[in-house]
């Protein structure tokens, strides 16, 4: 490969595979999507409650039930973006988005706003980072780290841009008509986007190499895999857990709401600034060092935010220092089957891989909400999740990647 085509690999151009719109669009709908379909809730949640007197453990369980719909439904999307591409899976994902929080706006009972989330979990299994990131992985490969790091430094400005948007619209509408404006920007910005950016020819499957000629199933069904899995499972109850504990959190220790926005808000941006530094992380260390270190983090800034009850700045120092933390561990878990097992099978091992992790960060949200009372309060609620983030680092350690990788 010359000089020329080296830069071109990397950048994008030059290679009608690589399509120059689809790397813009999925930035600007990553942060559409996350902001909208998961941020607006913990920032509208306590509105919803108020207003309809739903017992916030019962609310809380309707958007873990769309996480877990988005589990066990993104094996089946990333099968299909294997072989067939994202566009129509990402589009239809962008409808189904939109409708869903219209329903959501609408129900004038519980069942009715649980069928709202239901739908919006398959909207999330078609539209979040799996997708995307399968669809820049067969792109972009094999220069897929730097495509995946400028889509996930866009989306870490989800919460930054949607939980004080969302905040400000609640100051001047229902909880349901604000729901509904953010329905129809959804659908303004994504549906145009995924259907008329991501219409590329979609590359055939790279050829395994010797080193990665184990099938998917064997792969699966490795020690290594069920390990790994393991680790980021645990660590992603925590993880999410917090996010959406961060908001009751602040309210319990007596700031306001928009405080509490705009903590969780910066935390997004503290994603953003922690994806940056992954590239250099992932040169100086090894899969396993890098996947007990960051994981290790979690918990060091979860008991931060457990043990810390002010001043307000330094409570959000701590949530940007989590979203670093966090935003790492998203390129991490993006890459973590490219790191061990190639490309070939990006789809389908990384639906697998996500799978009990989306269904830990699911059930994480319905937890913090039942056991926040039981055990004292959210700071107690966040020491306990600390030391689960302690478990999965020990677990990491035993996740030995492929011999062909060390």
């Amino acid at each position: 490969m010359t000089e020329l085509d080296a830069h071109r690999a990397a950048t994008g151009t030059g290679d009608r595979s690589r399509p120059r719109a689809v790397l813009p669009a999925l930035c600007i709908t990553q942060i559409t999507s996350w902001g909208i379909v998961y941020y607006a809730f913990p920032v509208l949640n306590p509105a919803i409650t108020a207003d309809t007197g739903w017992p916030t453990g019962a609310t809380t369980a309707a958007f873990s039930a769309a996480l877990l719909i988005s589990a066990f439904a993104g094996i089946r999307v990333g099968r299909t973006i294997d072989h067939r591409g994202p566009r129509t899976v990402m589009t239809a994902g962008s409808v189904l988005g939109a409708a869903s929080l219209l329903i959501i706006a609408a129900a004038p009972n519980l069942p009715v706003f649980f069928a709202g989330w239901l739908l919006a979990g398959l909207a999330m299994a078609a539209t979040f980072y799996q997708p995307a990131f399968a669809a820049l992985t067969r792109w972009w490969a094999p220069d897929h780290v730097r495509a995946l790091t400028i889509v996930t430094l866009a989306g870490g400005l989800a919460s930054t841009v949607f939980a004080p948007l969302t905040a400000m619209l609640a100051n001047h509408l229902s909880w349901r008509m604000t729901y509904a404006v953010l329905a129809a920007i959804l659908a303004a910005v994504t549906v145009p986007a995924h259907a008329f950016a991501l219409k590329a020819p979609w590359p055939t499957a790279p050829p395994q190499s010797p080193h990665t000629s184990d099938s998917a199933i064997t792969v699966s069904r490795s020690r290594p895999f069920w390990m790994l899995a393991a680790a980021l499972t645990l660590s992603a109850f925590t993880i999410y857990a917090i996010v959406v504990a961060l908001v009751p959190l602040l309210l319990e220790r007596g700031y306001t709401t928009s405080q509490a926005a705009w903590a969780l808000g910066l935390g997004g941006a503290g994603q953003t600034l922690g994806r940056t530094l992954y590239a250099t992380l992932a040169r100086r260390t090894g899969v396993t060092t890098r996947t007990t270190t960051l994981i290790a983090l979690g918990g060091v800034t979860t008991a931060a935010l457990a043990v810390t009850p002010g001043p307000y700045a330094l409570l959000v120092a701590l949530s940007v220092a989590a979203g670093m933390v966090r935003g790492n561990l998203t390129l991490l878990q993006a890459t973590a089957i490219t790191d061990r097992w190639g490309t070939t099978h990006y789809g389908h091992l990384s639906g697998l891989l996500a799978a009990p992790a989306t269904t830990a960060s699911a059930l994480a949200p319905f937890a913090g909400a039942t056991l926040a009372a039981p055990l004292g309060g959210y700071p107690q609620l966040f020491g306990a999740f600390s030391l689960i983030s302690i478990l999965a680092a020990l677990t990491a350690l035993r996740a030995a990647p492929h011999p062909a990788k060390t």
